[in-house]
């Protein structure tokens, strides 16, 4: 201990006699630790923190496979209601097993309504977690039965914001979808499922008739896994069950299966990718950075040298004076790490701010325990890594050579090599970095410029959440949406508005057909398309081009033969060599019409941006809609598009209050404009590229400050030997020349091995690009380009000096 206080006091000194070469390096190292503090602090929370439940490791989520046949490509499919409650009767490797499905409900009784996410969930779904209320209870055997469902548990965030924390809210009755609900209870602070936005919970309920249904598939289903029993085997038993129901039930279970997936991996699954990649990124970076802090280190060692010297002479050992050296350079990595500390603070609130919707749990991140160790490890480490070249280099200095020379003579001791392999160590690290950026940079330019055959500029979109109940039957329903529509189409600047049940991008219902004259098949043999209920004038609102046929228009009454439209996709997969129009089909959960196609139109992406398959679609009209056959008759919400002629925001009082102008009570949610929702559609890519091109673009300054530095210290050690080249005739070129080579040859040699590990990388990369190849070669030539670009302008500094050399001033001091 007492040799650590002895390096420690002088550390201290030797940092305080150098103050700028300190502050030079604490900020270098602080912009390296700071960046992996903010990933980590992320990682932390989303990929390593336990879930919030109890034993969370025996949590799985439940899912249908789905027939390969019909469903091309897909893994995970969502529950129907009859077998679930199979599943859970027949199976013996889960202690329970509860269901849910997302909605929404109005919230009314204040000054307007309001629209809640809201998870509809089974009695014993809190129970399956272990999750305890802050307040009251959770729900009970029971309360699923119609008459006595009208419960609710609120999330701690929703009972703080609308509630102000009232502990006494339990008991309390608010309403929901124009029906009174009891308040039974608060959910903690750390409590968010299924999803991360929701704010309710309430009772699922399901009529007799509701609970035979097995063909649609709406619910996600979770259980607790027995204790002692894994994953391989509760698969094994699901695989069973699925087996023995699609034998009992060939019409609506051939071929689905299930899987059984762990709830951690269900719910990170999809950032996980991304996640990893920056971890590696500002891995990098740091690495760069503690390259950086290694040649300013070496750099004033050779000022140290005849300090070593002496005190080896005087009976220092190696050992004993790298252990000092050391801990010279961890206490500037110390002084990086707090540094750090500030840049991830800022750095974690802007991946809060603009990734909260995507990130589970992302409100939890933040520089807790757990994180300020990580930063107190890695700045340790960082100053280890920073500092083992130089002290190694230092230590090992010959003890007569150097006491024989003078201090301003001091051998470099092979130094040039060493701090020229770490320039190239950063420059291969920086062209792995803006490469990755680079194909980043691509993939969101290609999303962008995807067309996803429809006219986004000038449209603003809302959503009209309906609770089930507010319209008794189908035809009440299409009346309120023809005066809504109305209405809005009569405001000055609009030029059309229209209604759909999903918006592109944004989920949607996925059928079974049955096509006239071809063989009858059990439904779950049936080919499923995506199927969407939009009101007429909505192909004009969305530019939406009619290839063949005819729109819907006032017409297509419920009275009338059923009318559809097909995408130009659906048309070629169903009658390649045959014209589309006038072929007839029935929708299975919707038997009552047979429909007819009247219209063939533009290809939709309806999933995403990024989709390769162009999806099969099926447009039927609003003024058509009927009770499904699988239950009885619910409202429900749709989303509105108004096609405007000018801004759309301009526009967002006047559409709300023609809303509220037909019922006062109707909750308005998500108003923005298309291009807003296109842009939120494509956030995660957009976020991914903007903080890995930061770290890249950190990574080449850091580079070229390394190129820049050494560079700059080379002229120096070398004024005598270009001074006495010029005065034997040497040109400015020449000497240019010179040191250009010296500053270019490391980087060229980084560039090389970059480039290599470039390649690798793209590997890693491939999920998460869209339209550019991982070894696109454009990108390559492009950054290496730019690498070399910034690597010669690091070099024209030091080259300037050097022509700048007087030699016979020189000459003289020979």
């Amino acid at each position: 201990m007492t040799k650590l206080s002895q390096d420690f006091r002088y550390g201290l000194r030797v940092v305080r006699k150098n103050p700028g070469f300190a502050i030079v390096a604490i900020l270098v190292l602080g912009l390296g630790i700071g960046a992996n503090t903010a990933i980590f602090s992320v990682v932390n929370t989303v990929l390593l923190r336990p879930l919030p439940f109890e034993a969370p490791a025996r949590i799985v989520h439940v899912w249908h496979v789905p027939p390969p046949k019909s469903f091309p490509g897909m893994t995970r499919f969502s529950v129907s209601t009859a077998n679930y409650i199979d599943w859970r009767q027949q199976n013996d490797v889960f202690e329970d097993m509860a269901i849910y499905t997302g909605s929404s409900m109005n919230l009314t009784g204040g000054d307007k309504a309001e629209s809640l996410v809201a998870a509809t969930v089974s009695p014993n779904f809190f129970s399956v977690l272990g999750a305890k209320p802050l307040l009251g209870r959770t729900f009970v055997a029971g309360e699923e039965k119609p008459g006595q469902n009208h419960k609710v548990v609120l999330t701690h965030a929703f009972w703080q914001s609308r509630f102000g924390g009232d502990r006494n809210i339990v008991g309390k009755q608010i309403t929901l979808d124009d029906e009174p609900y009891t308040v039974i209870g608060v959910m903690g602070p750390r409590f968010m499922y299924p999803m991360w936005e929701e704010k309710i919970w309430t009772p699922l309920t399901w009529s007799d008739k509701e609970r035979t249904v097995r063909g649609e598939h709406h619910s996600m289903v979770i259980a607790r896994l027995k204790p002692g029993v894994d994953i391989k085997q509760a698969q094994a038993e699901m695989s069973t069950i699925s087996d023995r129901l699609a034998r009992q039930y060939p019409a609506d279970n051939k071929d689905w299966g299930a899987v059984v997936v762990p709830l951690r991996e269900d719910i990170v699954g999809d950032v996980r990718p991304a996640l990893l990649v920056l971890l590696g990124a500002v891995a990098f970076v740091l690495l760069i950075a503690c390259a950086n802090v290694a040649n300013l280190l070496l750099a004033r060692a050779l000022a140290r040298t005849k300090e070593i010297a002496i005190r080896t002479a005087l009976g220092a050992s190696r050992a004993r004076l790298m252990q000092q050296l050391l801990f010279e350079t961890i206490l500037l990595a110390l002084g990086g790490g707090v540094a750090g500390l500030v840049v991830a603070k800022f750095g974690i609130e802007l991946i809060v701010r603009f990734l909260a919707q995507q990130l589970p749990r992302a409100t939890e991140i933040s520089l807790d325990a757990s994180v300020l160790g990580f930063t107190l490890a890695v700045s340790v480490v960082t100053g280890v890594v920073a500092g083992i070249v130089p002290a190694w280099k230092l230590s090992k200095a010959n003890v007569n050579e150097t006491l024989k020379q003078g201090l301003g003579r001091a051998g470099d001791s092979g130094g040039n090599r060493t701090r020229a392999a770490l320039v190239v160590c950063e420059v291969a690290l920086s062209l792995v970095l803006l490469a990755g950026a680079g194909l980043m940079i691509r993939s969101l330019w290609n999303l962008r410029s995807t067309n996803p055959g429809f006219d986004s500029h000038n449209v603003l979109t809302l959503s009209l959440p309906i609770p089930r109940a507010r319209y008794k039957t189908p035809a009440e329903e299409i009346n309120f949406w023809n005066q809504v529509l109305d209405k809005m189409r009569a405001l000055p600047g609009v030029e059309t508005a229209a209604a759909v049940d999903d918006l592109p991008f944004n989920g949607g219902s996925h059928q079974p057909i049955a096509i006239e004259g071809r063989p009858a098949v059990p439904m779950s043999e049936q080919p499923e398309v995506d199927v969407r209920v939009i009101s007429t004038g909505y192909l004009r609102a969305m530019h939406i081009p009619v290839v063949r046929g005819r729109d819907f228009n006032d017409s297509d009454t419920a009275d009338k033969p059923g009318a559809i439209l097909v995408s130009d996709a659906m048309a070629k997969r169903f009658w390649p060599n045959e014209d589309a129009l006038g072929k007839r089909l029935t929708l299975t959960f919707s038997p009552d019409k047979i429909r007819e196609v009247v219209g063939v139109v533009g290809d939709v992406k309806l999933d995403g941006l990024d989709q390769v398959d162009t999806n099969s679609a099926i447009y039927t009209p609003l003024t058509q809609i009927s009770s499904p056959a699988t239950g009885e008759w619910r409202s429900f919400g749709l989303d509105v598009v108004v096609r405007t002629t000018t801004p759309p925001p301009t526009l967002i009082s006047a559409v709300t209050n023609s809303v509220h102008e037909i019922d006062p009570q109707q909750a308005v949610a998500h108003v923005m404009t298309m291009d807003q929702f296109m842009a939120e559609s494509i956030s995660p890519q957009r976020f991914n590229m903007l903080l890995l091109a930061a770290f890249a673009g950190l990574a080449l300054v850091l580079a070229a400050i390394g190129i820049y530095s050494v560079l700059s210290y080379a002229v120096r050690r070398r004024v005598r030997e270009i001074g006495i080249r010029m005065a034997l005739g040497a040109q400015i070129r020449d000497v240019l020349r010179l040191v250009v080579f010296e500053g270019m040859k490391p980087a060229v040699v980084g560039m090389a091995i970059g480039l290599t590990g470039a390649l690798l990388l793209g590997r890693v990369l491939a999920r998460l690009v869209f339209g550019v190849k991982t070894t696109d070669p454009v990108t390559f030539a492009a950054v290496s380009i730019l690498l070399m670009a910034v690597a010669l302008l690091a070099t024209a500094v030091p080259a300037y000096r050097a022509t700048r050399v007087d030699p016979m001033r020189t000459l003289r001091d020979e």
